[in-house]
């Protein structure tokens, strides 16, 4: 079987497989970490191993080398990007930045290695709040590249956070309508948003959080059914750790797919059991990263670890 040789690579390699909760389920089955961008970024730093494959996208790639200069970091497949990282380019970055010399810049985790080296401090959707909160009361904050999160920051914090006009393509396609047709048909079932969803649709949800926010809600709730608004890839997580339970995942506005009508990131769903084998045969694809830009990205992203 596919996954005894991967596990047996990993074994002869003393690799170590990490995996986002948006990636296909075979991939988090056989993944020894599975998480959001926080729990990959925090469990980074605690791994023994010599190879770190991360399932995921680019970015998350490029964090754990930032992390791990020292470990050898693959990826399965290096056109597994992310629209929103790709929204939010470095130099255009910088030229906003010298635009509002007085501002910080608070930056999402999903950019590149280059855009953080541009910020004061890294957030994810786990901490972003929460980091936020405890910056001085009068500080200018640009925040990139995620509109819809930093709007939804805006609102529970009383920030005017300086928005960058980027947005994730999978969570900004949901469609309300569904949503809305949905909470009709299940008026018991708590609707569970990620917040880079749109304003319009988080004012429908009953639990706003991170993709781990929201499977510990599911997991906590006495409820036994959940609309659930962020990519479907956390719903095999979800069924795993609550049986018993019904997730029912909201579909995106326009779609021709034929069953669930599932929201999925393309993206995520490059990672395959044969392209991690492969990966693990010939530690390729490599993430590499210019030790001077490591050094400066490293700044921001230990800021949050720090202040998480």
């Amino acid at each position: 079987m596919i996954k005894d040789e991967i596990r047996q690579l990993c074994r002869e390699k003393n690799a170590i497989i990490m995996a986002h909760y948006y990636t296909r389920p075979e991939i988090q089955d056989v993944a020894d970490f599975i998480g959001d961008s926080l729990a990959l970024a925090q469990k980074a730093t605690t791994v023994d191993a010599d190879i770190i494959v991360m399932c995921g996208v680019h970015f998350m790639g490029e964090t754990m080398k930032i992390l791990c200069p020292d470990k050898k970091v693959l990826i399965p497949d290096m056109e597994a990007g992310c629209s929103l990282a790709d929204s939010c380019k470095a130099e255009d970055l910088a030229k906003f930045k010298a635009e509002h010399p007085e501002h910080m810049v608070v930056s999402y985790v999903n950019t590149s290695a280059a855009v953080k080296a541009l910020t004061d401090v890294v957030v994810t959707s786990s901490n972003a709040r929460k980091i936020v909160e405890q910056l001085p009361p009068d500080a200018k904050i640009i925040f990139g590249p995620d509109k819809n999160l930093g709007n939804y920051i805006n609102s529970v914090t009383g920030r005017e956070m300086l928005l960058w006009d980027g947005a994730c393509h999978v969570h900004s396609r949901f469609s309300l309508e569904a949503l809305i047709d949905l909470k009709k048909k299940n008026p018991d079932a708590p609707v569970l948003a990620h917040p880079e969803c749109k304003a319009v649709i988080l004012t429908q949800a009953d639990k706003i959080g991170s993709t781990k926010a929201l499977l510990d809600f599911a997991i906590s709730s006495p409820q036994k059914r959940f609309i659930v608004v962020t990519e479907s890839g956390i719903l095999h997580e979800m069924q795993k750790a609550c049986p018993d339970k019904e997730f029912i995942p909201v579909p995106p506005e326009a779609t021709e797919t034929v069953g669930c009508h599932c929201n999925e990131c393309e993206y995520m769903r490059l990672n395959t059991m044969e392209k991690l084998l492969a990966c693990l045969q010939t530690e390729q694809p490599e993430i590499i990263i210019n030790p001077e830009l490591a050094t400066q990205a490293l700044k921001p992203i230990r800021r949050m670890l720090e202040m998480s």
